[in-house]
């Protein structure tokens, strides 16, 4: 046996029968599957053998799967198949790995960016709350249920909770667990998608203030080790509580405040910035004089604030007034950007040179454009991938970095991105803009009182490069 295996050489042809139909190949394209898929295996036997191998599978996406791992690439008789047969077929040879690569869409680049489909949970289609995972899954909380898409939109399962709706969902890594929460019921929960079992609560408590009861959970955001709630209890008093991954056990409470002014109301959005190793925080309010609140950098290890901003009342004079609407954190590229309120400016900031007034208020300098000055009563930001993306209204825009003429690239200068729309106009019919999240090489879009969610994805042939 081994004297035989020792004479087999990459170049030698081998035939497979798989489900009647004959096959040959070389030996080295069967391992490029990988030394653990079941190709490889079968490329180890004699290739003097007179009867081919026979595999009980469909030939014809055999047929596709073998053009993969002779190019790399799919060929176009893949679109007689679906995504998950394709997927079934190619975890039955253990090349799930090639067809991912294969699968995933090209390089986000909103200035080419459509939408390729619109997720719709089989029950209660309207989106409460969605998080996103970096290799471009999506876990979605409609009503008191949780659906699950992985890489590839493929439906994973649904997981009932005992919620009736739900309004802030995380996946904590690197398990599959949900902490998730709802604005009108207490505590945060955590649930095992494996089973669908809920693992565990925590509530914020006091023994020393009976007041501290039932408070309600806004905001939810993880680090390796932690998770961190946002809790608001009823007496107008809230925290940020940081809960041990491996033991859902607080471990610490941050940044209690109280109080009915925007300077101390719950933070409705927290993010933690890895690479700095703090944990971001805003507030935002609006009323009859327009928008107000405050974002706050915190040490999570001493609880200690290094950096915050209240608006109204800090930035450059001609800015008074004219507070932020939403506020983002790029974590990957160490930025911030905001949408003030009034002008429906964009402006940004380098998270590593914080200072009493750290923003660069960008122009645009595309003069196809109308101007979006005032006007707009519902405008949310995501900074994602070096790029910069805008909802005003049902209207989706993106702000790409362009070069700049013998300048550093990396530097945040006021003429630094371009703004450009990426809707068409039955687009922006669809509602009101409520999220927008990227995950991979997708970004995904909620909007109010909509069923379903938004997938948009960059050409094949897109032929937009992103500077770097």
């Amino acid at each position: 046996m081994e004297d035989g295996l020792s004479q087999i050489t990459l170049t030698d042809r081998i035939k497979l029968n798989v489900g009647g139909k004959l096959f040959e190949t070389t030996i080295s394209t069967l391992r490029s599957g990988g030394p653990d898929s079941l190709l490889a295996a079968l490329s180890n036997r004699q290739v003097q053998s007179s009867n081919p191998v026979f595999i009980d599978r469909d030939p014809e996406i055999f047929s596709v799967l073998l053009s993969l791992l002779r190019t790399n690439r799919l060929p176009s008789t893949s679109r007689r198949f679906t995504d998950q047969e394709l997927s079934d077929e190619a975890s039955y040879y253990g090349i799930e790995s090639q067809l991912k690569s294969a699968m995933l869409p090209n390089p986000l680049s909103g200035i080419d960016a459509s939408v390729v489909a619109t997720i719709r949970p089989a029950s209660d289609g309207v989106v409460s709350a969605f998080t996103t995972i970096d290799d471009g899954s999506v876990w979605i909380a409609h009503g008191g249920q949780i659906s699950v898409y992985d890489w590839n939109l493929t439906h994973a399962g649904t997981v009932r909770t005992h919620l009736d709706s739900i309004t802030s969902i995380r996946q904590v890594t690197p398990s599959s667990m949900a902490a998730i929460a709802c604005d009108v019921a207490s505590g945060v929960h955590f649930y095992n998608f494996a089973n669908g079992r809920r693992v565990g609560s925590v509530e914020w408590t006091d023994p020393t203030d009976p007041r501290i009861y039932k408070a309600r959970v806004t905001a939810i955001a993880d680090s390796p080790d932690s998770v961190f709630a946002a809790f608001d209890a009823h007496h107008k008093e809230n925290s940020v509580l940081a809960i041990d991954k491996s033991t859902l056990q607080v471990t610490s409470e941050i940044g209690r405040q109280s109080g009915n002014s925007s300077k101390s109301i719950v933070p409705g959005n927290l993010t933690y910035v890895k690479d700095l190793g703090l944990l971001a925080a805003n507030a935002i309010t609006s009323g009859a004089f327009g928008f107000s609140g405050y974002i706050r950098l915190w040490d999570p290890r001493s609880a200690r604030v290094v950096w915050e901003t209240n608006e109204p009342g800090s930035g450059r004079s001609s800015r008074f007034g004219d507070s932020f609407a939403d506020v983002s954190i790029d974590v990957n590229e160490g930025t911030m950007c905001k949408i003030c309120s009034k002008s429906g400016d964009l402006a940004m900031a380098d998270l590593r040179k914080l200072n009493d007034d750290p923003w660069v208020y960008l122009r645009d300098t595309n003069p196809s454009l109308r101007n979006t000055s005032g006007g707009i009563s519902n405008s949310v930001v995501h900074c994602y991938k070096k790029q910069v993306f805008v909802g005003r209204d049902g209207g989706l825009e993106v702000w790409s970095r362009v070069a700049q003429n013998g300048g550093n690239n990396t530097e945040i200068a006021e003429e630094s991105f371009r703004r450009n729309y990426m809707d068409k106009l039955e687009d922006s019919e669809r509602g009101i803009i409520k999220k927008i999240e990227g995950g991979g090489e997708r970004l995904f879009v909620s909007r109010e009182e909509a069923e379903g969610l938004e997938v948009w994805q960059s050409s094949v042939f897109s032929g937009a490069v992103l500077v770097s």
